[in-house]
């Protein structure tokens, strides 16, 4: 079992960052790939960021490439979103996401485990 905890969410002026952290329980952080998912109201929940558990391969959806960063901190069990020039469509509730094994899983399907979530809201 591992539980999730997402935090670093806020309200942000459009182009400005915020750096989003997910912190996992267990001694094991480093045998599972982690994801981050968003959801804005009424659309469903999608694809962001993924990273391996070695933390040497990671994926993006195209509308975050050049903007965001995944990155992890295996001794800290911690995952992180860093987030730039930030725009008003990127408003959501993004929620961190485990999945057991080497495979860097770009679907909900594809993971076990799920955080609460934590909002983030960009201004135009």
């Amino acid at each position: 079992q591992v539980q999730l905890v997402e935090s670093g969410g806020g309200l942000v002026q459009a182009g400005g960052s915020l750096r989003l952290s997910c912190g996992a329980s267990g001694r094991t952080f480093s045998s599972y790939a982690m994801g981050w998912f968003r959801q804005a109201p009424e659309k469903e929940r999608e694809f962001v960021a993924a990273i391996s558990g070695s933390g040497r391969s990671t994926r993006y959806t195209d509308s975050v490439k050049g903007r965001f960063t995944i990155s992890r901190d295996n001794a800290k069990n911690t995952v992180y979103l860093q987030m730039n020039s930030l725009k008003h469509e990127d408003t959501a509730v993004y929620y961190c996401a485990a999945s057991y094994g080497p495979i860097v899983a770009l679907t909900k399907s594809g993971y076990d485990y799920w955080g609460q979530g934590t909002q983030v809201t960009v201004s135009s």
